[in-house]
């Protein structure tokens, strides 16, 4: 199986490339060729006899044809300008979260032969817009109250068209809140969640913006690193027309997730959490939901962790070899 991983280099492309170059498969299906491409240089892959990494924005002329000259039979679509960045930069957000993406799904419609790729495309809870009456259930409407959620919704309805026509295999990802983050904070709007869990465990402070009542649904890397391959060994048959799910999750509010800190990791790693209201985050915040029911994921085999101390605990296993700074 020849494998195209767009925006490799991100923190999640970064986790899935890992996976795949670890296990050298998909399922049962070996990997024979693995492309992992993003805007920026990546050194993943090196040594390896099957994989290479290579520097291509996504958003420039001619960089779709280029994705695809090796005819990969899976692509993973991860490449995106994130929410806050979106939102300051309007030009910017729309040249590569929508006209980028549109010209890769043209880019195969070009290709011709019969090349039908299977294409797993990430998404956001970002495409839903209040009002919200309790849980956002799999019916419920696009309403997208930022430019980040606007692109991603009108790339799901693309991802569902281009499916529709025959033209490739989609399989769209919404994911809930990516938490605990590793590496450096990003321009993401959401990125306290992270923060107040990833910087105590380093011994650095970390700046709360909003209310303990603050609440979301979240996913740690490992487990949206499996909705990913999942959604790649999929019989997407069983999707019908609706072609993006809505991933499942663990609620939490700023409250049970500083709770669950101080379960795994003490009360001296809760002390470096210093409340800064941020009256820009929190007006971002209210406008985003929080609840979700996920009945077609969880029927189709998409698992999230059952409860926020194992998100933490994944996360002082995965990036931080087992050990924190007490």
């Amino acid at each position: 199986m020849k494998v195209l991983v767009i925006g490799a280099a991100g923190m999640i492309g970064r986790k899935l490339c890992e996976r795949l170059l670890k296990d050298g498969r998909i399922g049962s299906v070996a990997i024979t060729d693995l492309v992992m491409a993003d805007a920026v240089a990546s050194d993943l892959g090196a040594g390896s006899g099957f994989a290479r990494s290579i520097t291509v924005d996504l958003a420039l002329p001619g960089a779709p044809a280029k994705l695809l000259a090796s005819k990969p039979g899976l692509i993973f679509h991860l490449a995106a300008v994130v929410s806050g960045e979106a939102e300051q930069n309007f030009d910017k957000g729309y040249a590569v979260n929508l006209d980028g993406t549109r010209n890769l799904f043209e880019a195969i419609r070009a290709a011709g032969d019969g090349y039908h790729p299977r294409i797993v495309y990430t998404s956001s809870i970002a495409t839903f817009g209040a009002p919200y009456n309790g849980p956002i259930v799999d019916e419920f409407f696009h309403t997208p109250l930022s430019s980040y959620g606007t692109q991603k919704a009108i790339c799901e309805l693309l991802l569902a068209d281009y499916t529709r026509r025959g033209f490739f295999d989609g399989v769209g990802i919404r994911l809930p809140n990516i938490c605990v983050r590793p590496g450096k904070p990003n321009a993401a709007a959401s990125g306290f969640f992270s923060n107040i869990i990833r910087e105590p465990l380093a011994g650095r402070e970390a700046v709360l913006p909003v209310s303990d009542d603050v609440g979301q649904t979240h996913a740690s890397p490992r487990a949206t690193t499996e909705f990913l391959l999942h959604g790649a060994q999929l019989d997407s048959a069983q999707l019908g027309a609706r072609r993006t799910l809505m991933m499942p999750g663990v609620r939490a509010s700023v409250a049970d997730m500083i709770a669950a800190l101080r379960r795994v990791a003490g009360d001296s790693i809760v002390t470096r959490i210093r409340r800064m209201p941020d009256p820009v985050v929190m007006a971002m915040v209210a406008g985003w939901p929080t609840m979700f029911e996920t009945k077609r994921a969880l029927a189709l085999g998409f698992l999230a962790e059952p409860d926020f101390d194992s998100i933490i605990r994944a996360h002082i296993e995965d990036d931080l070899d087992g050990v924190f700074v007490r």
